[in-house]
């Protein structure tokens, strides 16, 4: 067993812990071991539900399809006690919403279990159907993130079996647009971030890594230059009279931004389109643009895009700062502005991920699966957990392993699925039973 002491003091339900490892002798505990039986005897059940999963459409744009597979959970959830809900979107928003299952009791912290049911790939890719060869399975979304979504059905499944899951409090969330987030994100993630801040602990189920957990993931935020000059005659360019033109002024930017911002891990920042031109006309909602413009004529506009990625919300903030002050030393006759949009916020690698991550690797041990290390944050982007990230401890990469996300070669790896869902079953009854032991 473990024992793990606990100061409680909200936000960061663990700020500081012991963790001491008391198991003598090979072999899992009684507890690791009944799990670890009930997962085997039903783990050719599992990989059936993860088949039907992955063979139902749910392409985020796909709204049927979204609540179809969130249908799929309802019946397995209430059989073991829990109150299942799906929480619908504004129909403007073009989303379907999400699912939640949950139970209240008075042991243990508060924990919320996340996973999503949306993939990238909506009703009109080629890549619809699970294809299973010996422990490797291909499908849309089999490992981003159906084989978390069935991890943490199971792992509930197995300690409900065992009778374990008794008085705990438990609430799982499954959004239905973890790929393409609907707009407004306050109105989309209003839910998730009420569920964060009343848990103690959130367990996020996307794929591990390299048997790793994910103790922190970079944010991603938006920006747009937008660069004005005056048109004249290019023979006058850098004149007093014309002046530098958008384009020379852009490049200018765009070479403070590399050499001030720019080499990092943890902040990057990235131009990804440039248009400009005599006449420049740029979609936000689309991401395009078109553009006119003469050789012998001083353009007088550009648009550039690009995304800033950060590990602290600190660092955003002060990179942010650092482009206004760029843009604020404008060359002759022209002028720059940045605009910035909010995309995920961060999820930083504190103090109380770190301690869950220690627990985790001790739990995989007991269990003979391995070490399992932490990932550098720097290695992951953004994702559901982050908007959860600033309210409590959090652990993320609790899922399957596998490789080919996003693509027509997504597979997940049968063996890890199994291996994880001992990992998390047993990980969770170690949070709820007991072996915390709260400050005096």
């Amino acid at each position: 067993m473990y024992t793990l002491k606990i100061l409680f003091n909200k936000p960061g339900f663990i700020l500081a812990a012991l963790v001491v490892w008391l198991s003598q002798g090979a072999g899992a505990s009684q507890p690791g071991a009944a799990l670890s039986s009930y997962l085997e005897q039903n783990r050719e059940q599992q990989i059936a539900d993860l088949t039907a999963t992955v063979n139902i459409n749910s392409g985020t744009l796909n709204k049927e399809g979204v609540r179809a597979v969130g249908k799929f959970f309802e019946e397995p959830f209430r059989e073991m006690g829990f109150t299942t809900e799906w929480e619908e979107m504004p129909e403007e928003m073009g989303r379907a919403g999400h699912f939640h299952a949950y139970r209240e009791g008075n042991r243990g912290p508060k924990i919320l279990m996340l996973g999503h049911l949306d993939t990238v790939f909506e009703q009109d890719s080629p890549f619809q159907t699970f294809r299973r060869e010996g422990e490797k399975a291909y499908g849309p979304g089999a490992n981003d993130m159906k084989d978390g979504n069935l991890v943490v059905l199971y792992a509930l499944k197995a300690l409900h079996a065992e009778g374990y899951l008794n008085e705990s409090n438990i609430h799982v969330m499954l959004t239905g647009d973890e790929e393409n987030v609907g707009k407004p994100i306050a109105k989309s993630r209003a839910s998730l971030r009420r569920l964060a801040k009343q848990s103690d602990i959130i367990l996020s189920f996307e794929s591990t890594v390299n048997e790793t957990v994910t103790i922190g993931r970079r944010g991603a935020s938006g920006w747009t230059l937008t660069v004005t000059g005056k048109r004249a005659h290019s023979a006058g360019i850098l004149s007093d009279e014309t002046g530098a033109g958008a384009i020379y002024e852009t490049a200018r930017v765009l070479d403070a931004m590399r050499r001030e911002l720019g080499g990092g891990r943890e902040l990057t920042l990235s131009p990804g389109m440039v248009v400009g031109g005599t006449r420049v006309n740029y979609e936000p909602a689309t991401f395009t643009g078109d553009v006119y413009g003469k050789l012998n004529v001083v353009p007088q506009k550009a648009v550039i895009t690009g995304d800033l990625r950060f590990l602290y919300e600190e660092q955003k903030q002060d990179a942010r700062a650092t482009l206004d002050a760029i843009a604020a030393k404008s060359l002759p006759l022209t002028q720059s502005k940045f605009e910035y949009r909010d995309m995920y916020p961060a999820m930083a690698p504190t103090e109380g991920n770190k301690l869950l991550a220690s627990l985790f690797n001790n739990v995989s041990q007991e269990l003979g699966l391995g070490e399992m290390g932490m990932l550098d944050p720097t290695m992951r982007g953004a994702a559901d957990i982050a908007f959860a990230a600033a309210y409590a401890d959090c652990l993320d990469g609790l899922g399957g392993d596998g490789g080919g996300d996003h693509s027509e070669a997504e597979y997940v790896d049968l063996e890890a699925f199994t291996v994880a869902t001992k990992r998390a079953a047993l990980f969770v009854y170690r949070l709820i039973s007991g072996d915390f032991i709260p400050a005096q």
